[in-house]
């Protein structure tokens, strides 16, 4: 077995960082070391918790970790920022919020670039996934950008989701009607002392009711969780409704490798394909001059795009 992988079996925390690090830069050898983890993973409780920007996601999952902490739970922590256009990095990497946990060796924190990825997951987040499970982490959260239909995938690699709203802004139950609905396990109304905080709560439980069909046949119906995570108000709320939900998952899966179900597995191999092959074209082109011969010509309006693109593919 590869010696850094020894390493992060063994929970030593300069090697995970070692090792995500290497995974966000895309260093080739790193991939020795994920084989060697693979067989490892499986074993945590991956929580997701996603919502527009000001609804105090990250001071909800600061709450969750000290409850967590108090249950002697070890717990990994991957947030997810908005990508620096400059140096590339997350804009909101201090993490000043989870600070009292950085010297807690039962709790591992990392920020993670979204790199303009839609979905507010990158291929490198969910292998850091895999990594802080095979270090041996009770319970990981992962908090991430996104509130669109489009925008959301933690679903794909979450065991439970949970949505995070505020009362008061205009378009949050638009985004939950855009489809947010169908990938919550459980919504949290943060900031509830807010004006409109029972009009947020009527709102979300008809949408609901709205699929009660499914829930008669056995679906797990989703619960509203009143919060105020600045105050640890709706904390312990949360934590009982997550285990309801991973009991929910065993009584009708048998087991928690819900993120090695044949659909998720295939998405995340497509996923895997084409960052390959995009990888080992865009480096030929690179390597061959093509790409910046097309950039100049295209510039120099010689040629347009889309012909730039086909004449790439047809050489």
């Amino acid at each position: 077995m590869n010696e850094l992988a020894k390493k992060v079996l063994a929970g030593d925390v300069r090697s995970v960082a070692r090792v995500i690090r290497n995974i966000d830069d895309g260093i080739p050898s790193v991939k020795d070391v994920l084989i060697d983890l693979y067989p490892h993973t499986g074993r945590a409780y991956v929580i997701g918790i996603t919502g527009a920007p000001g609804v105090g996601k990250s001071t909800l999952v600061d709450q969750m970790i000290a409850h967590l902490r108090k249950k002697n739970k070890t717990v990994g922590v991957l947030a997810v920022d908005p990508t620096s256009p400059f140096s590339g990095g997350a804009i909101l990497g201090d993490r000043i919020r989870m600070q009292r946990h950085s010297l807690d060796e039962g709790v591992y924190i990392r920020s993670m670039a979204t790199r303009g990825h839609f979905g507010g997951l990158t291929q490198s987040t969910r292998t850091a996934i895999d990594v802080l499970d095979a270090m041996g982490k009770d319970y990981i959260l992962v908090e991430t950008v996104g509130v669109g239909q489009d925008e959301v995938d933690i679903v794909k690699n979450a065991h439970t989701t949970v949505i995070v709203v505020i009362p008061g802004m205009g378009d949050d139950i638009q985004a939950i009607k855009a489809g947010i609905l169908e990938v919550g396990d459980i919504f949290v109304i943060n900031k509830s002392d807010r004006e409109g905080s029972d009009k947020t709560l009527s709102d979300l439980r008809l949408m609901i009711s709205m699929d009660q069909k499914k829930h008669d046949e056995g679906g797990w119906k989703p619960e509203i969780i009143k919060a105020q995570a600045i105050f640890d108000k709706g904390i312990d709320d949360l934590l009982v409704e997550i285990d309801k939900h991973r009991d929910f998952i065993i009584k009708t899966k048998g087991n928690l490798h819900s993120r090695r179900q044949p659909e998720k597995v295939r998405e995340e191999l497509i996923e895997m394909i084409k960052i390959q092959i995009m990888t080992q074209i865009m480096d030929k082109l690179t390597r061959t001059g093509k790409f910046e011969k097309a950039v100049d010509l295209i510039v120099k309006g010689k040629i347009d795009p889309y012909t730039a693109c086909e004449n790439l593919f047809s050489d």
